[in-house]
Protein backbone atom coordinates (compact mmCIF):
# COMPACT_ATOMS: atom_id res chain seq x y z
CA UNK A 1 0.00 0.00 0.00
CA UNK A 2 2.63 2.54 1.12
CA UNK A 3 4.77 1.95 -2.01
CA UNK A 4 1.88 3.19 -4.24
CA UNK A 5 1.17 6.24 -2.10
CA UNK A 6 1.65 9.71 -3.65
CA UNK A 7 1.44 12.84 -1.48
CA UNK A 8 -1.06 15.56 -2.53
CA UNK A 9 1.84 17.91 -3.32
CA UNK A 10 5.03 16.06 -4.29
CA UNK A 11 7.16 19.24 -4.39
CA UNK A 12 6.08 20.30 -0.88
CA UNK A 13 6.70 16.79 0.53
CA UNK A 14 10.17 16.83 -1.09
CA UNK A 15 10.94 20.24 0.48
CA UNK A 16 9.86 18.96 3.93
CA UNK A 17 12.00 15.82 3.69
CA UNK A 18 15.02 17.68 2.22
CA UNK A 19 14.89 20.42 4.88
CA UNK A 20 15.05 17.88 7.71
CA UNK A 21 18.05 16.16 6.08
CA UNK A 22 19.72 19.52 5.42
CA UNK A 23 19.29 20.52 9.08
CA UNK A 24 20.60 17.20 10.39
CA UNK A 25 23.66 17.02 8.09
CA UNK A 26 24.35 20.75 8.65
CA UNK A 27 24.73 20.01 12.35
CA UNK A 28 27.64 17.64 11.75
CA UNK A 29 29.80 20.66 10.75
CA UNK A 30 28.08 23.89 11.88
CA UNK A 31 29.96 23.86 15.21
CA UNK A 32 33.43 23.28 13.64
CA UNK A 33 34.36 26.95 13.15
CA UNK A 34 32.65 27.99 16.41
CA UNK A 35 34.71 25.65 18.65
CA UNK A 36 37.26 28.31 19.71
CA UNK A 37 34.40 30.71 20.65
CA UNK A 38 32.39 28.02 22.47
CA UNK A 39 35.54 26.92 24.35
CA UNK A 40 36.28 30.51 25.38
CA UNK A 41 32.71 31.24 26.51
CA UNK A 42 32.37 28.01 28.52
CA UNK A 43 35.89 28.24 29.98
CA UNK A 44 37.49 25.09 28.53
CA UNK A 45 40.39 24.36 26.15
CA UNK A 46 39.83 24.07 22.38
CA UNK A 47 40.83 20.39 22.71
CA UNK A 48 38.03 19.71 25.19
CA UNK A 49 35.57 21.52 22.92
CA UNK A 50 36.02 18.87 20.17
CA UNK A 51 33.70 16.76 22.35
CA UNK A 52 30.94 18.96 20.89
CA UNK A 53 31.69 17.26 17.55
CA UNK A 54 32.52 13.74 18.76
CA UNK A 55 29.60 13.32 21.21
CA UNK A 56 27.20 14.08 18.32
CA UNK A 57 29.01 11.73 15.91
CA UNK A 58 29.29 8.80 18.36
CA UNK A 59 25.65 8.89 19.49
CA UNK A 60 24.52 9.18 15.84
CA UNK A 61 26.64 6.12 15.01
CA UNK A 62 25.16 4.14 17.91
CA UNK A 63 21.58 5.14 16.98
CA UNK A 64 21.96 4.30 13.27
CA UNK A 65 21.68 0.50 13.63
CA UNK A 66 18.43 0.98 15.59
CA UNK A 67 16.74 2.50 12.53
CA UNK A 68 15.41 -0.84 11.24
CA UNK A 69 14.00 -1.80 14.63
CA UNK A 70 12.37 1.61 15.23
CA UNK A 71 11.00 1.63 11.68
CA UNK A 72 9.27 -1.74 12.15
CA UNK A 73 7.98 -0.67 15.57
CA UNK A 74 6.59 2.81 14.76
CA UNK A 75 6.43 3.10 10.95
CA UNK A 76 8.47 5.39 8.70
CA UNK A 77 6.30 8.53 8.80
CA UNK A 78 5.85 8.56 12.57
CA UNK A 79 9.57 7.83 13.12
CA UNK A 80 10.52 10.70 10.78
CA UNK A 81 8.20 13.20 12.50
CA UNK A 82 9.24 12.28 16.05
CA UNK A 83 12.97 12.22 15.18
CA UNK A 84 12.70 15.67 13.58
CA UNK A 85 10.73 17.18 16.49
CA UNK A 86 13.07 15.66 19.11
CA UNK A 87 16.05 16.94 17.10
CA UNK A 88 14.57 20.47 17.29
CA UNK A 89 14.05 20.11 21.07
CA UNK A 90 17.63 18.83 21.56
CA UNK A 91 18.90 21.78 19.46
CA UNK A 92 17.02 24.19 21.74
CA UNK A 93 18.63 22.56 24.81
CA UNK A 94 22.11 22.80 23.18
CA UNK A 95 21.63 26.55 22.74
CA UNK A 96 20.49 26.94 26.35
CA UNK A 97 23.46 24.95 27.78
CA UNK A 98 25.39 26.86 30.45
CA UNK A 99 28.45 24.59 30.74
CA UNK A 100 30.53 22.25 28.54
CA UNK A 101 29.24 19.00 30.21
CA UNK A 102 25.63 20.20 29.62
CA UNK A 103 26.36 21.04 25.97
CA UNK A 104 28.06 17.66 25.40
CA UNK A 105 25.09 15.82 26.97
CA UNK A 106 22.55 17.68 24.82
CA UNK A 107 24.69 17.18 21.69
CA UNK A 108 24.76 13.43 22.46
CA UNK A 109 20.92 13.43 22.72
CA UNK A 110 20.73 15.45 19.49
CA UNK A 111 23.00 12.89 17.77
CA UNK A 112 20.96 9.95 19.07
CA UNK A 113 17.66 11.26 17.65
CA UNK A 114 19.48 12.24 14.41
CA UNK A 115 20.55 8.61 13.81
CA UNK A 116 17.40 7.39 12.00
CA UNK A 117 16.73 10.66 10.13
CA UNK A 118 18.82 10.16 6.98
CA UNK A 119 17.98 6.47 6.28
CA UNK A 120 14.25 7.15 6.86
CA UNK A 121 14.28 10.29 4.68
CA UNK A 122 16.00 8.31 1.92
CA UNK A 123 13.41 5.53 2.18
CA UNK A 124 10.43 7.96 2.18
CA UNK A 125 11.89 9.90 -0.75
CA UNK A 126 12.18 6.71 -2.83
CA UNK A 127 8.63 5.63 -1.90
CA UNK A 128 6.85 8.86 -2.95
CA UNK A 129 8.51 9.12 -6.39
CA UNK A 130 7.52 6.92 -9.36
CA UNK A 131 10.26 4.38 -10.28
CA UNK A 132 11.41 6.38 -13.34
CA UNK A 133 12.17 9.45 -11.21
CA UNK A 134 13.79 7.77 -8.19
CA UNK A 135 17.32 8.39 -9.46
CA UNK A 136 16.58 12.12 -9.62
CA UNK A 137 15.11 12.05 -6.08
CA UNK A 138 18.29 10.39 -4.76
CA UNK A 139 20.51 12.82 -6.68
CA UNK A 140 18.59 15.70 -5.06
CA UNK A 141 19.09 14.16 -1.61
CA UNK A 142 22.77 13.56 -2.40
CA UNK A 143 23.18 17.23 -3.32
CA UNK A 144 21.57 18.27 -0.01
CA UNK A 145 24.00 16.05 1.91
CA UNK A 146 26.97 17.54 0.03
CA UNK A 147 25.88 21.20 0.35
CA UNK A 148 24.88 21.06 4.04
CA UNK A 149 28.33 20.21 5.52
CA UNK A 150 29.85 23.02 3.42
CA UNK A 151 27.15 25.55 4.36
CA UNK A 152 27.72 24.58 8.03
CA UNK A 153 31.05 26.39 8.60
CA UNK A 154 29.91 29.55 6.72
CA UNK A 155 26.58 29.74 8.53
CA UNK A 156 28.19 28.77 11.86
CA UNK A 157 30.91 31.40 11.46
CA UNK A 158 28.52 34.18 10.40
CA UNK A 159 26.10 33.44 13.27
CA UNK A 160 28.93 33.19 15.84
CA UNK A 161 30.56 36.47 14.74
CA UNK A 162 27.34 38.49 14.33
CA UNK A 163 25.09 37.07 17.06
CA UNK A 164 26.27 34.41 19.53
CA UNK A 165 27.14 30.71 19.29
CA UNK A 166 23.82 29.38 20.82
CA UNK A 167 22.05 30.59 17.66
CA UNK A 168 23.85 27.91 15.59
CA UNK A 169 21.55 25.49 17.47
CA UNK A 170 18.44 27.71 17.85
CA UNK A 171 18.22 28.06 14.05
CA UNK A 172 17.18 24.37 13.84
CA UNK A 173 14.01 24.83 15.91
CA UNK A 174 11.77 26.58 13.32
CA UNK A 175 13.21 24.47 10.46
CA UNK A 176 12.50 21.19 12.32
CA UNK A 177 8.96 22.20 13.30
CA UNK A 178 8.17 23.35 9.74
CA UNK A 179 9.62 20.16 8.13
CA UNK A 180 7.72 17.83 10.49
CA UNK A 181 4.43 19.74 9.99
CA UNK A 182 4.76 19.63 6.18
CA UNK A 183 5.61 15.90 6.11
CA UNK A 184 2.87 15.10 8.64
CA UNK A 185 0.33 16.94 6.49
CA UNK A 186 1.50 15.42 3.18
CA UNK A 187 1.87 11.84 4.47
CA UNK A 188 -1.13 11.57 6.83
CA UNK A 189 -2.99 9.17 4.49
CA UNK A 190 0.05 6.90 3.99
CA UNK A 191 -0.41 3.48 5.59
CA UNK A 192 2.59 2.06 7.48
CA UNK A 193 2.53 -1.51 8.71
CA UNK A 194 4.12 -1.87 12.15
CA UNK A 195 5.12 -4.86 14.25
CA UNK A 196 6.72 -5.51 17.64
CA UNK A 197 10.15 -6.92 16.70
CA UNK A 198 12.45 -8.47 19.26
CA UNK A 199 15.26 -6.11 20.24
CA UNK A 200 18.83 -7.41 20.49
CA UNK A 201 19.63 -6.01 23.97
CA UNK A 202 23.05 -7.70 24.27
CA UNK A 203 24.13 -6.24 20.92
CA UNK A 204 22.81 -2.78 21.80
CA UNK A 205 24.38 -2.59 25.28
CA UNK A 206 27.79 -3.94 24.19
CA UNK A 207 27.75 -1.53 21.23
CA UNK A 208 27.05 1.52 23.45
CA UNK A 209 29.62 0.48 26.11
CA UNK A 210 32.31 -0.58 23.62
CA UNK A 211 32.10 2.41 21.27
CA UNK A 212 31.48 4.92 24.10
CA UNK A 213 34.49 3.70 26.12
CA UNK A 214 36.75 3.68 23.04
CA UNK A 215 35.75 7.27 22.23
CA UNK A 216 36.53 8.34 25.83
CA UNK A 217 39.98 6.71 25.53
CA UNK A 218 40.68 8.60 22.29
CA UNK A 219 39.40 11.93 23.64
CA UNK A 220 40.88 11.79 27.14
CA UNK A 221 44.09 9.90 26.32
CA UNK A 222 46.18 13.00 25.65
CA UNK A 223 45.06 14.84 28.82
CA UNK A 224 45.53 11.74 31.00
CA UNK A 225 48.98 10.81 29.54
CA UNK A 226 47.61 7.66 27.89
CA UNK A 227 48.55 4.32 29.45
CA UNK A 228 50.30 5.94 32.42
CA UNK A 229 46.74 6.61 33.63
CA UNK A 230 44.75 3.93 35.49
CA UNK A 231 41.52 5.49 34.16
CA UNK A 232 42.65 5.05 30.53
CA UNK A 233 43.81 1.45 31.14
CA UNK A 234 40.49 0.45 32.77
CA UNK A 235 38.41 2.21 30.06
CA UNK A 236 40.47 0.50 27.31
CA UNK A 237 39.92 -2.95 28.89
CA UNK A 238 36.16 -2.27 29.23
CA UNK A 239 36.01 -1.18 25.58
CA UNK A 240 37.99 -4.21 24.32
CA UNK A 241 35.82 -6.71 26.25
CA UNK A 242 32.54 -5.03 25.21
CA UNK A 243 33.55 -4.88 21.53
CA UNK A 244 34.75 -8.52 21.56
CA UNK A 245 31.39 -9.68 23.04
CA UNK A 246 29.58 -7.43 20.52
CA UNK A 247 31.40 -8.97 17.53
CA UNK A 248 30.87 -12.57 18.66
CA UNK A 249 27.20 -11.98 19.56
CA UNK A 250 26.32 -10.11 16.34
CA UNK A 251 27.93 -12.79 14.16
CA UNK A 252 26.00 -15.61 15.89
CA UNK A 253 22.62 -14.04 16.85
CA UNK A 254 19.61 -14.82 14.60
CA UNK A 255 18.36 -11.22 14.50
CA UNK A 256 21.41 -9.00 15.19
CA UNK A 257 21.09 -5.24 15.69
CA UNK A 258 24.07 -4.76 13.32
CA UNK A 259 24.23 -7.36 10.56
CA UNK A 260 28.02 -7.88 10.37
CA UNK A 261 27.52 -11.02 8.26
CA UNK A 262 27.10 -8.72 5.24
CA UNK A 263 30.90 -8.29 5.31
CA UNK A 264 31.16 -11.80 3.81
CA UNK A 265 30.41 -10.15 0.42
CA UNK A 266 33.71 -9.20 -1.25
CA UNK A 267 32.70 -5.86 -2.83
CA UNK A 268 30.77 -4.79 0.25
CA UNK A 269 33.85 -5.46 2.38
CA UNK A 270 36.29 -3.63 0.04
CA UNK A 271 33.88 -0.73 -0.62
CA UNK A 272 33.12 -0.26 3.09
CA UNK A 273 36.83 -0.18 4.02
CA UNK A 274 37.41 2.45 1.30
CA UNK A 275 34.35 4.48 2.38
CA UNK A 276 35.23 4.46 6.10
CA UNK A 277 38.90 5.39 5.65
CA UNK A 278 38.27 8.00 2.94
CA UNK A 279 35.44 9.62 4.90
CA UNK A 280 37.54 9.64 8.10
CA UNK A 281 40.34 11.45 6.23
CA UNK A 282 37.83 13.82 4.57
CA UNK A 283 36.27 14.56 8.00
CA UNK A 284 39.74 15.28 9.44
CA UNK A 285 40.31 17.91 6.72
CA UNK A 286 36.96 19.57 7.49
CA UNK A 287 37.79 19.75 11.19
CA UNK A 288 41.43 20.82 10.92
CA UNK A 289 41.31 23.55 8.24
CA UNK A 290 38.85 25.94 10.05
CA UNK A 291 40.67 25.48 13.39
CA UNK A 292 44.06 26.13 11.74
CA UNK A 293 42.74 29.27 9.98
CA UNK A 294 41.56 30.69 13.32
CA UNK A 295 44.35 29.48 15.63
CA UNK A 296 47.35 30.05 13.35
CA UNK A 297 46.28 32.66 10.81
CA UNK A 298 43.97 34.70 13.08
CA UNK A 299 40.86 34.41 10.87
CA UNK A 300 37.43 35.15 12.33
CA UNK A 301 34.84 32.34 12.32
CA UNK A 302 33.12 33.94 9.29
CA UNK A 303 36.30 34.22 7.21
CA UNK A 304 37.35 30.68 8.16
CA UNK A 305 33.95 29.58 6.83
CA UNK A 306 34.41 31.55 3.60
CA UNK A 307 37.90 30.09 3.05
CA UNK A 308 36.53 26.55 3.48
CA UNK A 309 33.37 27.15 1.38
CA UNK A 310 34.71 26.70 -2.21
CA UNK A 311 34.80 22.97 -1.40
CA UNK A 312 31.05 22.89 -2.19
CA UNK A 313 31.04 24.57 -5.61
CA UNK A 314 32.03 21.60 -7.84
CA UNK A 315 29.96 18.95 -5.97
CA UNK A 316 26.82 21.09 -6.46
CA UNK A 317 27.59 21.56 -10.16
CA UNK A 318 28.60 17.96 -10.85
CA UNK A 319 26.30 15.80 -8.65
CA UNK A 320 23.56 15.40 -11.26
CA UNK A 321 26.08 14.84 -14.10
CA UNK A 322 27.94 12.15 -12.11
CA UNK A 323 24.58 10.55 -11.20
CA UNK A 324 23.49 10.47 -14.84
CA UNK A 325 26.63 9.32 -16.65
CA UNK A 326 28.69 7.45 -14.05
CA UNK A 327 27.10 4.09 -14.87
CA UNK A 328 28.92 4.14 -18.25
CA UNK A 329 32.33 4.27 -16.53
CA UNK A 330 34.25 1.77 -14.37
CA UNK A 331 33.36 2.82 -10.82
CA UNK A 332 36.90 1.99 -9.64
CA UNK A 333 38.27 4.57 -12.10
CA UNK A 334 35.94 7.30 -10.80
CA UNK A 335 36.78 6.48 -7.16
CA UNK A 336 40.53 6.44 -8.01
CA UNK A 337 40.22 9.92 -9.55
CA UNK A 338 38.43 11.11 -6.38
CA UNK A 339 41.17 9.70 -4.11
CA UNK A 340 43.94 11.07 -6.35
CA UNK A 341 42.47 14.61 -6.29
CA UNK A 342 41.93 14.49 -2.51
CA UNK A 343 45.46 13.16 -2.01
CA UNK A 344 46.97 15.95 -4.16
CA UNK A 345 45.07 18.63 -2.19
CA UNK A 346 46.43 17.17 1.07
CA UNK A 347 49.99 17.31 -0.28
CA UNK A 348 49.39 20.93 -1.36
CA UNK A 349 48.25 21.79 2.19
CA UNK A 350 51.37 20.09 3.60
CA UNK A 351 53.29 23.02 2.04
CA UNK A 352 51.12 25.74 3.61
CA UNK A 353 52.85 28.39 5.76
CA UNK A 354 51.84 31.11 8.24
CA UNK A 355 51.88 33.97 5.68
CA UNK A 356 49.75 32.14 3.06
CA UNK A 357 47.02 34.26 1.46
CA UNK A 358 43.25 33.64 1.46
CA UNK A 359 43.07 32.82 -2.29
CA UNK A 360 45.64 30.01 -2.05
CA UNK A 361 43.66 28.32 0.77
CA UNK A 362 40.33 28.76 -1.08
CA UNK A 363 41.77 27.44 -4.36
CA UNK A 364 42.89 24.16 -2.76
CA UNK A 365 39.41 23.81 -1.19
CA UNK A 366 37.86 24.35 -4.67
CA UNK A 367 40.09 21.64 -6.18
CA UNK A 368 39.21 19.23 -3.37
CA UNK A 369 35.54 19.69 -4.34
CA UNK A 370 36.24 17.75 -7.56
CA UNK A 371 37.34 14.79 -5.43
CA UNK A 372 34.24 15.07 -3.23
CA UNK A 373 31.95 15.16 -6.30
CA UNK A 374 33.45 11.90 -7.61
CA UNK A 375 33.74 10.14 -4.25
CA UNK A 376 30.40 9.11 -2.72
CA UNK A 377 28.42 7.74 -5.63
CA UNK A 378 31.01 5.27 -7.09
CA UNK A 379 32.12 3.96 -3.68
CA UNK A 380 28.48 3.49 -2.59
CA UNK A 381 27.64 1.68 -5.85
CA UNK A 382 30.67 -0.63 -5.42
CA UNK A 383 29.85 -1.55 -1.82
CA UNK A 384 26.20 -2.29 -2.59
CA UNK A 385 26.90 -4.09 -5.89
CA UNK A 386 27.15 -7.70 -4.62
CA UNK A 387 24.42 -7.56 -1.95
CA UNK A 388 21.10 -9.34 -2.46
CA UNK A 389 18.09 -7.00 -2.96
CA UNK A 390 16.79 -7.74 0.57
CA UNK A 391 20.22 -6.89 2.04
CA UNK A 392 20.59 -3.43 0.46
CA UNK A 393 18.81 -1.45 3.21
CA UNK A 394 20.87 -3.21 5.92
CA UNK A 395 24.05 -2.78 3.87
CA UNK A 396 23.50 0.95 3.42
CA UNK A 397 22.76 1.25 7.15
CA UNK A 398 25.87 -0.74 8.19
CA UNK A 399 28.15 1.27 5.85
CA UNK A 400 26.70 4.55 7.17
CA UNK A 401 27.14 3.32 10.76
CA UNK A 402 30.82 2.40 10.22
CA UNK A 403 31.47 5.62 8.27
CA UNK A 404 29.99 7.76 11.10
CA UNK A 405 32.05 5.85 13.65
CA UNK A 406 35.17 6.41 11.52
CA UNK A 407 34.45 10.15 11.44
CA UNK A 408 34.14 10.45 15.23
CA UNK A 409 37.38 8.51 15.84
CA UNK A 410 39.06 10.60 13.14
CA UNK A 411 38.09 13.83 14.95
CA UNK A 412 39.80 12.64 18.14
CA UNK A 413 42.92 11.21 16.48
CA UNK A 414 43.48 14.24 14.22
CA UNK A 415 43.26 16.70 17.12
CA UNK A 416 45.58 14.47 19.19
CA UNK A 417 48.17 14.17 16.38
CA UNK A 418 48.11 17.90 15.64
CA UNK A 419 48.65 18.83 19.31
CA UNK A 420 51.17 16.09 20.11
CA UNK A 421 53.43 16.87 17.12
CA UNK A 422 53.12 20.63 17.83
CA UNK A 423 54.51 20.03 21.36
CA UNK A 424 57.42 18.02 19.92
CA UNK A 425 58.24 20.77 17.37
CA UNK A 426 57.86 23.50 20.02
CA UNK A 427 60.47 21.77 22.20
CA UNK A 428 62.80 21.30 19.20
CA UNK A 429 62.47 24.94 18.07
CA UNK A 430 62.92 26.29 21.63
CA UNK A 431 66.34 24.58 21.84
CA UNK A 432 67.57 26.37 18.72
CA UNK A 433 65.93 29.80 18.96
CA UNK A 434 66.61 32.21 21.84
CA UNK A 435 66.21 36.02 22.24
CA UNK A 436 70.03 36.23 21.89
CA UNK A 437 70.03 34.50 18.49
CA UNK A 438 70.98 37.14 15.81
CA UNK A 439 68.19 36.18 13.38
CA UNK A 440 65.65 36.12 16.23
CA UNK A 441 66.83 39.58 17.35
CA UNK A 442 66.41 40.89 13.80
CA UNK A 443 62.86 39.48 13.62
CA UNK A 444 61.90 40.99 16.98
CA UNK A 445 63.38 44.40 16.04
CA UNK A 446 61.47 44.34 12.73
CA UNK A 447 58.28 43.66 14.72
CA UNK A 448 59.12 46.65 16.99
CA UNK A 449 59.47 44.51 20.14
CA UNK A 450 61.70 46.04 22.84
CA UNK A 451 62.62 44.76 26.31
CA UNK A 452 63.59 41.23 27.39
CA UNK A 453 60.19 40.29 28.83
CA UNK A 454 58.29 41.41 25.71
CA UNK A 455 60.90 39.69 23.51
CA UNK A 456 60.54 36.40 25.38
CA UNK A 457 56.74 36.52 25.22
CA UNK A 458 56.72 37.35 21.49
CA UNK A 459 59.28 34.66 20.74
CA UNK A 460 57.27 32.07 22.70
CA UNK A 461 54.16 32.98 20.69
CA UNK A 462 56.05 32.72 17.37
CA UNK A 463 57.54 29.33 18.32
CA UNK A 464 54.11 27.99 19.35
CA UNK A 465 52.56 29.14 16.05
CA UNK A 466 55.43 27.65 14.06
CA UNK A 467 55.19 24.35 16.00
CA UNK A 468 51.48 24.06 15.15
CA UNK A 469 52.19 24.95 11.51
CA UNK A 470 54.83 22.24 11.08
CA UNK A 471 52.50 19.75 12.80
CA UNK A 472 49.61 20.79 10.48
CA UNK A 473 51.83 20.14 7.45
CA UNK A 474 52.84 16.70 8.78
CA UNK A 475 49.21 15.64 9.39
CA UNK A 476 48.26 16.61 5.83
CA UNK A 477 51.28 14.78 4.41
CA UNK A 478 50.02 11.65 6.20
CA UNK A 479 46.42 12.19 4.96
CA UNK A 480 47.75 12.50 1.39
CA UNK A 481 49.34 9.04 1.62
CA UNK A 482 46.10 7.61 3.11
CA UNK A 483 44.16 8.74 0.01
CA UNK A 484 46.78 7.34 -2.38
CA UNK A 485 46.74 3.98 -0.53
CA UNK A 486 42.95 3.83 -0.99
CA UNK A 487 43.41 3.74 -4.79
CA UNK A 488 45.06 0.32 -4.30
CA UNK A 489 42.20 -0.79 -2.00
CA UNK A 490 39.39 0.18 -4.42
CA UNK A 491 40.94 -1.81 -7.30
CA UNK A 492 40.47 -4.97 -5.21
CA UNK A 493 36.72 -4.69 -5.95
CA UNK A 494 35.40 -6.99 -8.68
CA UNK A 495 32.99 -5.88 -11.45
CA UNK A 496 30.15 -5.80 -12.42
CA UNK A 497 28.99 -2.81 -10.35
CA UNK A 498 25.35 -2.62 -11.33
CA UNK A 499 23.40 -0.23 -9.09
CA UNK A 500 20.32 -1.95 -7.70
CA UNK A 501 16.99 -0.34 -6.78
CA UNK A 502 17.34 2.04 -3.88
CA UNK A 503 21.14 1.87 -3.89
CA UNK A 504 21.80 5.42 -4.97
CA UNK A 505 22.41 7.20 -1.72
CA UNK A 506 23.20 4.76 1.06
CA UNK A 507 26.72 6.05 1.55
CA UNK A 508 25.99 9.73 2.27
Amino acid sequence: MSSEFRPPNLALATVGLSLATFMQVLDTTIANVSLPTIAGNLGVSVNQSTWVITSFAVSTAIALPLTGFLNRRFGEVRLFIWSTLLFSLASLLCGLAQSMPMLILFRAIQGAVAGPMYPITQSLMISIYPPAKRGMALALLAMVTVVAPIAGPILGGWITDNYSWPWIFFVNVPIGIFASMVVSNQMKLRVDTTSRPKIDYVGLITLIVGVGALQIVLDKGNDEDWFNSTFIIITSIVSAIALAVFLIWELTDEDPIVNLRLLRHHNFRVGTIALVLAYAAFFAIGLLVPQWLQRNLGYTSTWAGFAAAPLGILPVMLTFIVGKYASRTDMRLLASCAFLVMGITCFLRSNFFLQIDFNSVALVQLLQGLGVALFFMPVTTILLSDLKPNEIASGGGLATFLRTLGASFSASLTTFLWDRRAIVHHAHLSEHITPYDPSAQATLQAAGVNGTQAANATLEQLITQQGYQISFNEVFHLLGWVFLALIVVIWMARPPFTAKAGAGGGGH
